[in-house]
């Protein structure tokens, strides 16, 4: 995974989020062939995908409701 994909990953990691990937990374990279840093990229990316989901399904839903 290019360093750009891991800086992106990352972005997505604060607070209990971060929390999170930390306590996972380690024993996800052990059991694999990735490295801490990829798995938290790949948890960052997952949580800034759900929320991105969560906003876009919540705004589809607002604007069905205006339209009837």
């Amino acid at each position: 995974m290019a360093k750009t994909h891991e800086q992106i990953g990352h972005a997505g990691l604060t607070g209990w989020r971060q929390t999170v990937a930390n306590k996972v990374a380690p024993p996800a990279a052990q059991r694999g062939p990735v490295t801490e840093d990829q798995v938290q990229a790949v948890i960052g990316a997952t949580f800034y995908v759900l929320s991105l989901w969560y906003v876009l399904t919540t705004t589809a839903k607002i604007v069905k409701q205006l339209r009837s």
